[in-house]
Formats: C-alpha cells, sequence, structure tokens
C-alpha cells in the first residue's frame, strides 16, 4: 500500500514514519542554562552524521506555540550539550526524565541519577549512563516545527568495563546493553538480539557469482 504524504495530514505521515523507522537510538541530552541549572530530556529523532569532523543531530520540537524546548533554548545559550546513551538498566530513570516538569526542575534529581564532570563542556553528563558524547554547537537546521540541533562530538565517555582496547579504540559494544525507540508510545528495543553479517569484498562478491 502506497501512501501519499502530500495528501495525508503531517501527523498521520508522522505515525506511519516513526513506525517503520526503528529501532531509533536514544539521545539522553543534558544541556544547563545561562544559570547552570541543567535539564535531562530524551530524543528519539537522533542519530551520527559524520565522521571528520564528528557530528551527531537531535530533531528539537517545540513545548509549545512559539516556544522552544528547554533543551534547544539551552543548547542556543551555551552552545554546548551532552548526548548520554541509555542502556536497559537505565530505561526507567531515562522514562522519568521524559515527564513534562516545569521548567526549573531538574529532571535528572527527581530520576534519582547523578550527575558526573565533562572533559571538554561546562554541562555535566549523567553518571549513570555508559556513555557519553560531549558536544558543541556545530548548525542549526530549521525543518517545519523542530529544529535539528547539530553537534560536533569533542570528547567521548565510555565506562571503564566496556573499554576492551584504550589503545586501539575498541568497545565492548554488546556489554553497553544499549536500547533504541522503537514503535508508538512507550516501546523500547534492546541490542541483546544480534545477528552478524560479515561485509563482502567486491572480489568475494564475483568469485560467489562465478560459484
Amino acid at each position: 500500500m502506497h501512501f501519499d504524504f502530500t495528501q495525508i495530514p503531517h501527523d498521520q505521515a508522522y505515525k506511519l514514519v516513526v513506525a517503520s523507522v526503528v529501532p531509533r537510538p536514544v539521545a539522553w541530552v543534558v544541556s544547563q542554562d545561562r544559570e547552570g541549572r541543567v535539564n535531562a530530556a530524551p530524543y528519539s529523532f537522533f542519530n551520527a552524521f559524520s565522521d571528520n569532523p564528528v557530528v551527531v543531530g537531535i530533531g528539537c520540537g517545540p513545548r509549545a506555540p512559539g516556544a522552544a524546548k528547554d533543551t534547544l533554548a539551552n543548547i542556543e545559550a551555551t552552545g554546548q550539550f551532552v548526548v548520554n546513551l541509555v542502556s536497559a538498566a537505565n530505561a526507567e530513570a531515562m522514562n522519568v526524565t521524559a515527564v513534562d516538569f516545569p521548567p526549573g526542575v531538574n529532571e535528572i534529581a527527581e530520576a534519582g541519577l547523578t550527575t558526573a564532570p565533562s572533559m571538554r563542556v561546562k554541562v555535566p553528563r549523567i553518571a549513570e549512563s555508559p556513555v557519553a558524547l560531549e558536544c558543541e554547537i556545530f548548525q542549526f537546521v530549521p525543518a517545519g516545527r523542530h529544529t535539528i540541533v547539530l553537534g560536533r562530538v569533542v570528547a567521548q565517555y565510555v565506562r571503564d568495563d566496556c573499554v576492551l582496547d584504550a589503545e586501539k579504540f575498541y568497545l565492548d559494544t554488546p556489554r553497553l546493553e544499549l536500547i533504541g525507540r522503537m514503535h508508538g508510545r512507550g516501546w523500547y528495543a534492546r541490542t541483546t538480539d544480534r545477528v552478524e553479517i560479515p561485509r563482502i569484498t567486491l572480489a568475494e562478491w564475483e568469485a560467489r557469482r562465478k560459484g
């Protein structure tokens, strides 16, 4: 069945896309305002987009008509943010930070979490997260009601037991036990169910065809 996005309401088009573009990694974004008040919020419009510089992006929607969400307002004010990745162990705490608290409420404290200092930015990371990407603003891209925030990653924290070989920059990705966003409200996917499909070289492909 085809769906013509020029002929259906935008909210229905959105519903179709987020039900099929899955799983999506979750960006657990920590930001702070000019006074140093910290905000944390999860975003499933998130991924990595460039290798040099290393750039990640999140899609920030509006809180209310004409008003930016705290995350976007803070990033616009300070130019920095930290993307924490979500493990299965802290998924429930992440969900608490998604509550629509009024401005000024510390979502991290409400979720029973703690912060730790970052290396290159003033914004702290979530201590319980196994991975944190420290970002400086690279570009803001308007996209309808959303603003795509592109951040240049200037440092990364990885929990010690998830580093296989620091000199070779090898990580134990399965040990991170990260989760991703699935369809509908409240649905997530674990990364513990994996399948390995080795990359095929051109020579291997041609040999396979001849065989």
